[in-house]
């Protein structure tokens, strides 16, 4: 009640009242009355008093006054950008499409026919029985009984010959032998020819890859720049410096796998 009296008293209704005599004082008594009315929670009041109305209209402008300026001061705060650490997700999403390139190049690799035997130089041969197309190895399991020669050993022994069309068909050079319930198939030696088919075949799958690899690092860059001032300098150079020495490391990887292969093919 003494701080809205005091506020009264400090607006220009003040000279108001002084000038208006005893008939003012009266309004003025009957605004003390007002503000306890509404202070107590009664939303109307029998009063039409114009001293009333003007301090409500000055109090009322001091509170927009101040909501307004809360307003702006909350806005501005608003505006403010916030880090977000993007790092951690950029590495890994690099590292996992590099990482899927290692798995292509080795499944590419596992293909190529050496001179010895493999179990997964048959994966990729796909067989047609009852209609359906399936990889051999969802079909059969593929045993190696020593370094010349592959078992073919199906889950259902009446694919058999499903099995070993399939076989001959493919650009292995492979003539399988039935044997009861299975297949034996030898790995006959390469040629020369074959030999530098197959190593010509092995370099250009190791670009492929490190090109992949490559592509997965340029992709990391790109959603740093992407970010813009939203990522801070320092965390853009660490993060690029480590995108160049995951490439590295993958790149060594791929071409370490690809001379091991060639090894492989060149020996027999």
């Amino acid at each position: 009640m003494a701080m809205y009296l005091r506020r009264a008293v400090s607006y220009p209704n003040t000279i108001l009242l002084l000038r208006s005599g005893s008939s003012s004082l009266q309004s003025y008594r009957n605004l003390s009355h007002a503000l306890c009315y509404r202070n107590s929670g009664i939303i109307g009041t029998q009063y039409n008093d114009p001293t009333l109305s003007s301090l409500e209209f000055l109090r009322d402008f001091r509170r927009g006054f101040a909501k307004s300026k809360k307003s702006r001061d909350d806005s501005a705060s608003g505006s403010t950008v916030e880090f977000v650490d993007i790092g951690p997700t950029v590495k890994e999403a690099a590292v996992s499409q590099m990482d899927a390139a290692m798995v292509a190049l080795s499944r590419e690799l596992t293909k190529l026919r050496t001179g010895r035997a493999s179990p997964g130089m048959l994966d990729h041969i796909i067989v047609e029985t009852g209609g359906v197309r399936m990889p051999l190895n969802h079909l059969a399991v593929v045993s190696v009984l020593d370094s010349k020669t592959l078992s073919i050993n199906p889950y259902d022994p009446n694919t058999v010959k499903e099995l070993e069309k399939a076989i001959v068909s493919s650009p292995l050079g492979l003539n399988p032998k039935v044997d009861g319930e299975r297949l034996i198939a030898a790995i006959p030696p390469l040629t020369k020819e074959h030999i530098r088919a197959m190593c010509k075949l092995v370099s250009k799958t190791s670009e492929d890859v490190k090109q992949s690899i490559r592509r997965a690092r340029q992709k990391a860059l790109d959603t740093m720049k992407k970010a813009g001032s939203s990522f801070p300098k320092d965390e853009a150079k660490r993060l690029e410096k480590e995108a160049y020495e995951l490439t590295k490391k993958f790149v060594k990887s791929a071409e370490d796998m690809c001379k091991a292969k060639e090894k492989e093919i060149t020996e027999g």
